[in-house]
């Protein structure tokens, strides 16, 4: 019988239930029968898992112990991994083999963990649904004809319909925390710095993350243990003492306070999502914490601002990208700017040029000073806002989405509204703040409702004890969708 969690996993690999060969091939079998429904993987790496499955195999024999000994995850497919495709979801790497590990899966492996494969995402991690792929939508395991969230959608989905016991994803503006709420699993978005960026394919290199995407909180939190950490080939690595965060999990959070944002239950929130908010502070109440308002008064400027710090971010990144280096080249060009210009135009899809074209655009000649300029401005303001409301709390508690997870093409063709849908993660990336999305109901239709913790920075311990004692208490992440 396949294991829920990487807890129950460990145990069963421990006590000789399954070796970790047997439980790959249960995995596999696993993603043999949900996948063409789901389509969270971009590529499978068979040949690489059994490798690793066998090996993980004899340490065990050997009387080894690591974090993950032959746990089989998932890795969204804009980490590389040495010998794997990296491809974006993007047309313009869809040949690229990375030649080396990001440091986040280079710890994964260190700690025995096996790699069942790449997931699918928006491209470049520019999108809310997991659309934006080059390679195909992702489904929600849920209901099928609606969206994962993004953008990794890929490793929700997978995560939720049970095709791998945990995944790594990326949160730019909410890209872990969205999906996850959409999906019904746990997403941590850890503090800017606590995870090396190393090896992560760059968006916005300010507001990037890696982060673990699991069933449970208890998971999340080895998962964090096993990838954070300072890093030398990372500049953006913070040198901050890495805790044992599953020693965090099960304190008392008697008389720790939380803070309700009250610009974020406004007229724009579904009822639907507003409710499971209201009964998730009920239930934080009765474990005995105390809830107090709290404001965040530049929220109404986070979304402006936020596209604009990320796609000037995502215009420089994506520069490199020129069909001469590496990845997909135009055919028949005339000299070599009708070769940049060719490559570029059918190497990258819809979403990633209309981002290219603003952030080129506020940050020309002109016009730096009264966007982008402007936008960091902003920025320090969202972040004082947070800096305010942490003196008055432990912990804020909040929506992801104002919405529930919306059905395919729905929001395709109207890019601001998809930008609106993540009004209530990207501020956490604009302050470098921990967050982590929890299961906490359904709709009425069935659909998973996310809340949303968010800490102060480094202070992942106590988004995790909350998280951890709120799942103690309840049951909407031990439900599974009927896939």
């Amino acid at each position: 019988m396949l294991p829920d969690t990487i807890a129950q996993a460990r145990d069963g690999l421990k006590n000789g239930k399954y070796s970790a060969v047997e439980l790959l091939e249960t995995l596999r079998k696993r993603i043999g029968s949900a996948e063409d429904k789901v389509k969270a993987y971009i590529h499978l790496t068979d040949d690489l898992a059994l490798e690793q499955a066998q090996a993980a195999d004899q340490r065990i024999a050997g009387g080894e112990d690591a974090p993950l000994l032959g746990i089989p995850l998932a890795i969204k497919d804009n980490i590389c991994a040495r010998g794997a495709r990296t491809t974006c979801a993007s047309r313009i790497l869809d040949n690229f083999v990375a030649p080396y590990d990001a440091t986040a899966t280079q710890r994964l492996l260190s700690a025995g963990a096996v790699i069942l494969g790449k997931t699918n995402l928006d491209e470049f991690a520019m999108g809310s649904s997991t659309e934006n792929s080059h390679y195909q939508p992702t489904r929600n395991p849920w209901d099928l004809e609606r969206v994962p969230g993004g953008s990794s959608g890929g490793s929700a989905a997978a995560v939720s319909a049970g095709m791998c016991l945990g995944a790594l994803g990326s949160d730019t503006g909410g890209s872990i925390r969205q999906p996850a709420s959409f999906c019904g699993v746990t997403g941590l978005k850890p503090t800017y710095g606590r995870v090396s960026r190393f090896g992560l394919v760059a968006f916005a290199s300010s507001l990037d993350q890696i982060g673990p995407m699991t069933r449970t909180v208890a998971d999340a939190a080895l998962l964090l243990n096993v990838i954070g950490g300072k890093d030398p080939l990372d500049s953006t690595s913070a040198d901050v003492a890495l805790p044992d965060f599953t020693k965090a999990l099960g304190r008392d959070v008697k008389g720790l306070r939380m803070g309700i944002p009250k610009e974020y239950f406004t007229s724009g929130i579904d009822p639907e999502i507003e409710r499971a908010m209201r009964e998730t502070i009920r239930t934080l109440e009765k474990l005995g914490m105390k809830q107090v308002e709290v404001s965040l008064p530049h929220t109404q400027y986070a979304v402006a601002t936020y596209y604009i710090l990320a796609c000037a971010e995502a215009s420089s990144n994506l520069s490199r990208y020129d069909g001469v280096k590496y990845g997909f080249r135009a055919e028949n060009s005339k000299n070599l700017l009708d070769m940049y210009t060719k490559t570029r135009e059918e190497g990258f899809g819809e979403e990633v040029k209309r981002r290219i074209i603003l952030g080129t655009f506020v940050l020309s000649s002109g016009y730096y000073d009264a966007y982008y300029l402007k936008g960091q401005k902003v920025r320090a303001l969202i972040k004082r806002d947070f800096d305010e409301a942490f003196k008055l709390c432990d912990v804020i508690v909040a929506p992801n989405s104002p919405i529930a997870p919306f059905k395919l093409k729905e929001k395709l063709d109207d890019p601001l509204q998809m930008y609106l849908s993540d009004i209530y993660t990207i501020s956490i990336n604009l302050a470098g703040l921990p967050a982590m999305a929890v299961p906490c109901g359904f709709t009425q239709g069935g659909l998973p409702i996310g809340a949303q913790l968010i800490g102060r920075h480094f202070d992942e311990e106590t988004v995790l004890n909350v998280g951890h004692r709120f799942q103690l208490d309840t049951d909407y992440h031990l439900k599974r969708p009927p896939l």
